[in-house]
């Protein structure tokens, strides 16, 4: 489009309100001119005709961007109402966990994906469009306005200084050059940017302030940059591991380099006779209170993997897992967050035959059972076989027997015995379902029964796996954010324009806000000079202006 070139000369954007040298209304529009964005043309609202300024027109749109906040905001916090997937207990099946545990609003909550929010699909595009919104609304705003600024001129237009909320006038005075002069010494004193030209001046104060803003759009932007990242491969983890007393388990994340070691679990807890500043809390807690609990692990770091051979581990170092107090390497922390005490860990069974009630010569076997064998090859040719284990028993809604996760909290396992003389690849053995008080023979009478002799329990520490390398993109856009909403809010930007023109002296005033304190900065200058007062023309229709000047024909006192 054509641009529009105003009187003084210069060449305005079309759809420009006020020339951005001059200040002359090149529209006609309203009593006092519309200084937001200075009256500059934004992209936003002259062109719409292609696609591409259809789709900058609506992500520059404030309200548009509002919504996707509130979008936000309200699927963020229905994320809340309930733990996310990876905040369930481990091994639990998400799909019948929502329900068991919240019953329909849970399973409502599952089935529409809630469980796994902040990484769906939907909520990253919500993500990604506010980031566009901030970017093209801060780029519809901030390059007009900052060439507004900075083409300003000090003589501006004499419609542009009456159309200024705060104006006033008054006859060319004998004193007048001594009174600009001592004008522009008061303002040089109130710490004003004082720019003469032919005679007038334009006194400037805290520009920076209008820059707050796009300063918090920059710092939100890189906000959101870094929450995005978390879902970039090797940028954040956070994940479980859970390690049983005297086993080495794979830390999650480390591609299998780094393992840690449970050397053992202690819980302390308080004790209620020694004198303490808790000793009153305690003696209304009716159960036990846990003051510590800790991991003695030890770190090991995989040295070599040899095809054929186990993998040898080099080991890093000892530390004591507290919470708080975690182990960190390679970026990686280990959290002490969880744990479970006296959990089942392994049943050793015997051989009984029917006929005696005693066990058949000591035979037994020890079924581990968080990775128990297949098949058992006892002495005296007896051989055992796992036929269905189910470490959390229930009954599904099928009425079938299934397990509810992989933790070994209700165990039963179903056994095929096959005594000595019995081919097990021809024969049939003696079928049993075994589980804590639960012995069934399941293909009627059996000449020998397994029969549970030993339990053995071990403590199990739960730990988290956290590293996340987006925490200083995060900081970084937090700490911009926050320079930029106290760059907006505790400064503002004042501009006073003094002009001599057709035989009087005109004052114009602007503000961005705090237009008190502009009014109390023009007040000043009538000290000790002839200057006339200036009137904010919003409060006219009283006897009095807010600084206390009677008003007159001229606008001015």
């Amino acid at each position: 489009m054509n641009k529009v070139t105003c009187e003084c000369g210069h060449k305005n954007p079309f759809g420009t309100y006020l020339c951005e040298s001059c200040g002359k209304p090149l529209k006609e529009d309203g009593r006092l001119a519309n200084m937001r964005y200075e009256g500059v043309a934004r992209r936003s609202q002259t062109y719409k005709k292609t696609i591409v300024d259809r789709v900058w027109n609506f992500f520059s749109s404030v309200k548009v961007g509002i919504w996707i906040i509130v979008l936000l905001l309200v699927s963020s916090s229905i994320g809340t109402l309930f733990p996310q997937e990876m905040y369930i207990p481990p091994g639990e099946d998400p799909s019948l966990y929502y329900a068991q545990e919240y019953g329909i609003l849970g399973q409502l909550y599952y089935d529409l994906g809630f469980h796994n929010l902040y990484s769906s699909w939907w909520y990253m595009l919500l993500i990604a469009a506010l980031g566009i919104s901030l970017v093209i609304a801060s780029l519809d705003r901030f390059v007009p306005l900052y060439r507004a600024l900075k083409n300003q001129r000090v003589t501006r237009h004499a419609a542009f200084m009456k159309k200024q909320r705060v104006f006033g006038e008054a006859p060319i005075a004998d004193s007048t050059d001594k009174d600009f002069q001592t004008a522009k010494k008061a303002l040089e004193k109130k710490r004003y940017k004082v720019r003469e030209e032919n005679g007038n001046l334009l006194a400037e104060k805290g520009r920076f302030a209008r820059w707050g803003p796009y300063v918090n759009h920059i710092g939100l932007i890189i906000f959101l940059i870094g929450g995005m990242l978390r879902f970039f491969p090797g940028m954040y983890l956070d994940d479980y591991v859970w390690v049983r007393e005297g086993d080495t388990e794979v830390i999650t994340g480390t591609n299998g380099e780094y393992f840690v070691e449970n050397n053992e679990f202690l819980v302390e807890l308080y004790d209620e006779e020694q004198e303490d500043i808790f000793q009153e809390a305690l003696t209304r807690q009716n159960a036990p209170v846990v003051s510590n609990y800790q991991t003695s692990a030890t770190l090991y770091k995989r040295s070599s993997e040899t095809l054929g051979s186990e993998t040898e581990l080099e080991k890093i170092e000892d530390h004591d897992i507290r919470v708080n107090h975690p182990l960190t390497f390679e970026g990686i922390s280990l959290y002490q967050v969880d744990y479970r005490l006296n959990e089942l860990s392994n049943f050793t069974f015997g051989i009984e035959s029917e006929d005696n009630q005693e066990n058949v010569e000591n035979i037994s076997f020890e079924v581990d059972l968080t990775d128990p064998q297949m098949l058992y090859e006892l002495d005296n040719d007896y051989q055992v076989e796992i036929i269905e284990y189910f470490p959390n028993f229930y009954i599904n809604d099928d009425g079938e027997p299934s397990t509810l996760n992989r933790v070994p909290d209700n165990p039963r396992i179903i056994f095929e015995l096959f005594p000595p003389g019995v081919d097990p690849e021809q024969d049939s053995g003696e079928i049993s379902l075994i589980g804590v008080q639960v012995n069934e023979e399941l293909n009627g009478e059996h000449d020998h029964a397994i029969r549970m002799l030993d339990v053995e329990m071990v403590d199990v520490t739960g730990l988290t796996v956290r590293r996340d390398h987006t925490l200083p993109v995060i900081i970084t856009g937090g700490i911009i954010f926050m320079i930029g909403l106290v760059q907006g809010s505790y400064w503002h930007h004042r501009r006073i324009w003094l002009q001599r023109k057709d035989g009087k002296i005109m004052i114009a005033g602007h503000a961005n806000k705090n237009w008190h304190a502009l009014k109390k900065d023009i007040a000043l200058l009538r000290s000790g000079t002839n200057l006339p007062g200036a009137l904010d023309q919003l409060d006219e229709e009283k006897d009095e202006d807010p600084l206390g000047n009677k008003k007159t024909n001229e606008g001015g006192g």
